[in-house]
């Protein structure tokens, strides 16, 4: 709260004053829709300017914990751009909305009983009073939240469109299913057995090897933590759920999945076209994992192991394979003498976390009993199963090349098996496996090649003999889409008698969740292969049976008891954003077109989307690329006309935090340490500090709401923005706040009568001098609110203001006062609308204007050149910006230290770089 004395002018700019203004202009706001960006078409219609800008926030989740002061800082961020561009003219969208299905809420639901709705539109209600707090201009007739069943309606629509479309391959693009049947039935695609013999649930066993979006029973994800699988993408690198730091462990299950692998290579090829971080693109590219190589067959019994190798010139130096535990030849190869080995080892890895697989130093396997023959020389192979090699990847079985790879190197010695090198190291190499390049030996027909030609020369031979092919391979795997919670979306799916999965109608639509008694998931147990996972609305009974008439009369189904991952709604939001009230269809295609199609002034590449997208680089992979693969399927399906959802990317940096620890290393309050002498104290015991992210946990959180409570939203706005680049996490200090709160004060005293709250504007005309401050200021602030630097935006308000200041004590002349507070407005909006009101506008600067430079005060008339003597900077002159080189020359060395350095001497050499500097050399 304020702590201003009873003798505080009373209309100084205090956090109290502060308040009352930015209240003020809030309700002003909402009155008068000020930030309502009209739609050509429909029930948001109006006069649209073919200028617009689409701005938009990652998605928010709605915690319980409420905000810190870091997570505001790319919702300012992308504020203060609308805000620039808004005042220029254009038509910004700008809105908010709420991610939120997820885990949070069902786990407090599991504990409390609570229902998750109740406890997620209490948190939105929290969020909502504190973001509108800070003066954000959002459009909030657009505001929408995943868990409404309007906005939901149409995600079950989204997943419906997929289910009912393939990909195909020849034109590189998904087409609906019902063009892949008419092609089986005129037999123009030949079905496997003959489409016209086929049963109905045989025909969609056929076409479920085609759908975007399919059933499949393969090796998931299990975290038993929380009692669901999870995608790849949200288990870590050390194989733990990204939510709540649980162990995962691998183990099949009959699953909803996304054939996002269709859209690999444009999902990597279009990266080129999107003005996004090289970081993250490098970041996709990395997790595609697109490469080049080639699939090899090993004949074993009546059977073939197929591998993926990127390196088929070392298959010279396979000694054995190895297949994963999962692998579905194991059961096939494993002789009758290994058979209860095998079984034993297989449930001693079902234990593992994939981390654990893959780290484990120590190389476990077990032999299978059987040998499969190498293609190129008929040498028999030892099959092995062991945990090293993953299901996930390849094809889960690897040709091993102990000689050139160092985990094959360390089973082969751990279960000594013989090494073969087929790449000729150095002379000096004194290592084990060798990983370099150098010439092929050991080979055969390929010795003496290098690599590259090797590999050609090799995948040749392997086609001609019919062995294998060249092929590319992705890391990228199809994407688990099954959830079992209850907090989620539920699946526009129900099965027949046969268990065949089967649409439900649009007019169906929202498929709404019911209420239920018990929340908790049941989970499984390992160690029974047999037991399964009971998701929660499979005990809603009335609920998952249902009466429906598909067309052949009313008959009962069985609904999908799954829900979908909360990425689902996350997906596609910058859509609805466009169209909320829209009743019909998810979005108008004309609204579309004008909001998020490709733009002919950027060229034939365009792919349209959001014009600037702003978020932590957290969801460089998972979210992005989940809407990236969404977008090319409403796309190639012809509901949107771009490709792309996010045409620009800005990642913002995190505001981090000093955290403190007490011997014992448990964090005490950061607000009540005390520096002494370097040290830190806390209750008078010394304390220890660190550095890091903000959170409850580290006692370290600040929060905006106190920041506006003791200096004001304008105040924490500017200070947020002022900290540093906008993509550099940096300290958060709140002893550093006050200077953003004083120049604005500053500002305020320059303007206002802090005794009358008169305006001290005069009408005095600025000099030549004062007009080339101000447009050399304006035009640096336009540049840098163009560029997203708003903290040397700042600055050079800052200088403006100090001009004023100092040079005019008794009121700002109009000229400069005017301009520095439409400059300010995009920063701090209430105070820089409170004083454009007291200098006589009856509206609202919101939309403008902003100020223009004028080009004739940005010609410098004077120059100034530094002079170096000997290297070294000893003096400065200025002269007329037209001045020749020759006069620059005599001025420089008629200035008195350099006539003293030269002591009466001629200079050896003068030399003038126009523009820039004169170099003396003695």
């Amino acid at each position: 709260m304020s702590t201003e004395s009873a003798e505080t002018p009373a209309f100084r700019y205090t956090a109290g004053l502060a308040g009352e203004i930015e209240q003020r202009w809030q309700k002003h706001w909402e009155e008068q829709g000020t930030f309502h960006a009209p739609n050509p078409v429909g029930p948001l219609a109006g006069e649209v300017p073919a200028d617009k800008l689409f701005v938009q926030d990652m998605f928010p989740y709605p915690s319980g914990a409420g905000l810190h002061v870091g997570h505001p800082l790319g919702f300012i961020g992308t504020d203060v751009f609308a805000r620039y561009h808004r005042m220029n003219g254009r038509n910004v969208l700008h809105t908010m909305g709420f991610d939120a299905f997820g885990l949070p809420a069902e786990q407090y639901a599991v504990q409390t009983g609570q229902h998750p709705r109740h406890t997620t539109e209490e948190n939105i209600r929290t969020y909502l009073r504190q973001i509108r707090r800070l003066g954000l201009g959002h459009d909030e007739r657009r505001r929408i939240s995943t868990i409404d069943p309007d906005y939901y309606r149409w995600t079950q629509w989204i997943f419906l469109q997929i289910f009912e479309s393939w990909y195909d391959a020849e034109a590189g693009r998904a087409r609906p299913i019902s063009e892949l049947v008419a092609q089986f039935e005129s037999g123009e695609r030949e079905a496997p057995g003959g489409w016209a013999d086929l049963s109905k649930a045989e025909r969609e066993r056929v076409l479920g090897e085609y759908r975007l979006a399919y059933l499949s029973e393969a090796p998931v994800n299990w975290c038993p933590g929380l009692g669901t699988v999870l995608a790849n993408e949200e288990v870590t690198a050390d194989g733990r759920s990204e939510r709540g730091d649980f162990p995962v462990f691998r183990r099949s299950l009959r699953q909803w999945m996304m054939r996002i692998t269709a859209y690999a290579d444009r999902l990597v090829d279009d990266l080129d076209r999107l003005d996004w971080p090289d970081k993250v693109k490098a970041m996709q590219r990395n997790w595609i994992g697109r490469s080049q190589g080639a699939r090899v067959r090993f004949a074993v019994g009546g059977s073939a192991i197929e591998v993926f190798t990127t390196r088929p010139d070392t298959l010279f130096g396979a000694t054995y394979l190895v297949l994963a535990p999962e692998h579905p030849l194991v059961d096939a190869i494993t002789t009758a003498d290994a058979v209860d080995a095998v079984a034993a080892y297989r449930r001693e890895v079902g234990r593992k976390s994939e981390l654990d697989r893959q780290e484990n130093k120590e190389k476990t396997g077990v032999f299978t009993g059987s040998f499969a023959v190498n293609p190129v020389n008929g040498a028999k192979l030892p099959v092995y199963v062991a945990d090293y090699v993953l299901m996930g990847y390849g094809t889960g079985a690897i040709m091993a090349v102990p000689g050139q790879d160092q985990r094959d190197w360390d089973f082969a010695k751990a279960f000594d098996l013989p090494v073969i090198r087929t790449v000729q190291p150095p002379a000096d190499f004194d290592g084990e496996a060798f990983t370099g390049t150098g010439p092929a030996v050991n080979s055969g027909f390929l010795d003496g090649l290098d690599v590259a030609d090797a590999k050609k020369r090799i995948i040749a031979w392997l086609e001609e003999e019919g062995h294998g092919e060249g092929t590319v391979q992705f890391k990228l795997r199809d994407w688990l889409f099954s959830r079992q919670r209850y907090w989620g979306e539920p699946f526009p799916i129900v099965y027949d008698e046969d268990g065949t999965p089967v649409a439900v109608p649009e007019s169906a639509l929202p498929i709404e969740l019911p209420d239920i008694d018990d929340y908790s998931p049941r989970t499984f147990d390992p160690e029974d292969a047999d037991s399964q996972p009971s998701p929660p609305l499979s005990r809603a009974a009335e609920w998952t049976k249902v009466v429906l008439d598909l067309g052949d009369g009313p008959r009962e189904y069985r609904r999908e008891v799954n829900t979908m991952p909360n990425w689902a709604g996350s997906c596609w939001y910058q859509l609805r954003y466009v169209d909320p009230t829209e009743s019909s269809r998810f979005v108008n295609a004309e609204n579309e077109r004008y909001w998020l199609g490709p733009q002919a002034s950027r060229g034939a590449s365009d792919p349209g989307g959001v014009d600037l997208y702003i978020g932590g680089v957290e969801h460089a992979v998972l979210h992005l690329l989940y809407s990236r693969f969404w977008q090319k399927v409403l796309f190639d399906l012809g509901h949107l006309s771009g490709d792309e959802p996010y045409r620009r990317l800005f990642n913002q940096g995190m505001v981090e935090a000093y955290a403190y620890r007490d011997a014992r290393r448990v964090p005490v309050p950061a607000e009540q340490v005390e520096e002494r002498d370097g040290k830190y104290f806390y209750e008078g015991e010394e304390v220890t500090r660190e550095y890091g992210k903000m959170g409850k946990s580290l006692k370290n959180v600040v929060t905006p709401d106190e920041m506006c409570d003791k200096y004001g939203a304008d105040t924490f706005r500017l200070y947020e923005m002022s900290m540093g680049p906008m993509d550099v996490s940096r300290p958060w200090a709140t002893k550093d706040v006050v200077g953003a709160q004083r120049f604005l004060q500053r500002l305020w005293r320059n303007l206002v009568d802090e005794t009358t709250g008169e305006l001290r504007v005069v009408d005095t005309p600025a000099t030549e001098d004062e007009l080339r401050l101000l447009h050399r200021t304006i035009d640096g602030v336009r540049d840098d609110y163009a560029n997203l630097r708003y903290n040397t935006a700042g600055a050079k308000l800052i200088e403006l203001n100090n001009y004023v200041t100092k040079h005019h004590p008794s009121g700002a002349p109009r000229d400069l006062a005017v301009p520095l507070v439409l400059m300010l407005a995009p920063l701090s909006p209430h105070v820089a609308e409170e004083l454009w009101s007291k200098l006589g506008n009856a509206t609202s600067l919101a939309h403008g204007p902003f100020p223009v430079a004028d080009a004739k005060y940005l010609v410098e008339d004077t120059a100034e050149y530094p002079i170096q003597v000997n290297g070294k900077v000893r003096a400065r002159v200025v002269v007329a910006a037209s001045a020749s080189p020759d006069e620059v020359k005599a001025t420089a060395l008629a200035d008195e230290k350099v006539v003293e350095l030269l002591g009466g001497k001629e200079p050896r050499k003068v030399i003038v770089v126009p523009g820039r500097l004169v170099n003396v050399v003695l």
